[in-house]
């Protein structure tokens, strides 16, 4: 898998500089104005607008394929993650104190990246058109309000809501069923079972998916150079280093948060969790790391039956990188189309985000998928997309990292909470 993904990243690159090459030769020769007006005759598009509308056509089935799998996607993945909970009565303490830790690092890592985003604007100077399909809608219609967000949480058909692919509606129903499932206990299980499998199913349908990802590139990265030219690159460097900056003010935090409950051996947590930081920010893959994290919060001192509990719970509901990255993305997106989003939509944004992100993990690029369903919802041009696309894997190696500190700093807090938290060489001598 490891090979694979390194090889799709290649590709990737390749792609982008290739789109970037192609664009560049097409907006030097052809690259005039998006229209011309012909005396007498009617407006007629630049050789290079026409040359981008037909190349984006690659990235315009790419996003048609990331929609085909948000339903099923979302639906599986958290009706599995709930029903393995499993005796909730059993696990209640343990889990209320986990849930308190992960919704409240949720809501730190997005309003964090919400707050920045609105500080830096990264995507203030592109100034892109809106599409053609999103102003015939209307800005007008994007405004979405806290009283609209709870009538548009219940579902009056799930059928109806995945076949609009509803989100939101989609994870409430899920999250209705797979605590249905845990109730019943055995009963369930076969249904569980046969969830499970459709899940890793999907996941698999995922990745053919992402592998279409280096034709999208190329076609994104094409159709804007032709027509914006090269220029635009210098904004792709300033959001990926705005971005990191942002992941770095989180480490901040959640170390400041980890030294007022763990002390002192906050540090050590972070200096034993060096290797899994390294190996989730080479593979761009959280998932990748579980093993050594689990081993290392061991060796920390973490009980190992509350280490098995939170951590993988905390992959499927704390990936606080990625939930800054939420934010951070889909106001970039907005401002990059020259949208205004008022302080209360995006705040209904962010609640938004907390319960479409969950349930959503060890998948590369996943948060496009929440971001794609999110984004839809605002009526914010799901096409923006593209313009993450090419450079989302470096951002999704940042991403990955702060996802292992995240979690391993759950994991050691919850044990801390629970009077479970050993000497750090305890795990050693049994080793």
């Amino acid at each position: 898998m490891k090979k694979s993904s390194n090889l799709l990243t290649l590709f990737i690159f390749i792609a982008m500089l290739l789109g970037i090459g192609t664009g560049y030769a097409v907006y030097t020769i052809y690259g005039t104005p998006a229209a011309a007006a012909v005396p007498g005759g009617p407006v007629q598009q630049s050789t290079a607008q026409i040359f981008a509308d037909r190349i984006s056509i690659l990235t315009d089935i790419f996003l048609r394929l990331v929609k085909m799998i948000i339903a099923p996607l979302v639906f599986s993945t958290l009706v599995v993650g709930v029903a393995k909970m499993g005796d909730i009565k059993a696990v209640g303490r343990i889990g209320g104190k986990t849930m308190l830790w992960f919704i409240s690092a949720t809501f730190v890592s997005l309003f964090l990246g919400l707050v920045l985003v609105n500080i830096m604007k990264p995507g203030i100077s592109l100034n892109l058109p809106l599409p053609d399909t999103h102003a015939a809608t209307g800005i007008a219609k994007a405004d979405m309000t806290l009283k609209g967000f709870f009538h548009h949480v219940v579902p009056d058909s799930v059928i109806d809501a995945m076949a609009k692919n509803e989100i939101l509606q989609i994870v409430i129903f899920s999250l209705f069923f797979g605590i249905a499932a845990a109730a019943i206990g055995d009963k369930a299980a076969p249904v569980v079972k046969l969830m499970d499998a459709i899940a890793h199913i999907m996941l698999k349908v995922t990745g053919f998916v992402m592998n279409f990802a280096p034709f999208a590139v190329f076609g994104a990265m094409a159709a804007i150079i032709a027509v914006k030219g090269p220029g635009i690159l210098i904004t792709y460097g300033k959001f990926i280093i705005q971005f990191y900056a942002g992941l770095l003010s989180l480490w901040v935090v959640l170390a400041l948060v980890g030294f007022l409950i763990l002390g002192k051996r906050v540090f050590r947590l972070l200096g034993g969790i060096k290797d899994p930081l390294l190996l989730a920010f080479g593979t761009a893959s959280s998932e990748a790391a579980y093993p050594r994290t689990m081993a290392e919060l061991e060796r920390f001192g973490c009980d190992n039956r509350i280490v098995s509990f939170v951590l993988p719970l905390g992959y499927s509901f704390n990936l606080d990188g990625s939930m800054m990255y939420m934010t951070f993305a889909s106001l970039f997106i907005a401002q990059a189309y020259g949208m205004h989003l008022g302080i209360e939509q995006q705040i209904t944004m962010l609640l938004v985000l907390m319960i479409t992100s969950k349930g959503i993990a060890g998948v590369p690029r996943a948060s496009l998928v929440v971001i794609a369903g999110t984004l839809s919802m605002f009526h914010i041009p799901e096409a923006g997309l593209l313009l993450l696309l090419g450079v989302d894997h470096l951002l999704d190696m940042g991403r990955s990292a702060t996802n292992v500190i995240g979690n391993a700093m759950a994991t050691a807090v919850v044990s801390k909470w629970e009077n479970k938290l050993g000497p750090s060489d305890a795990t050693e001598s049994l080793s």
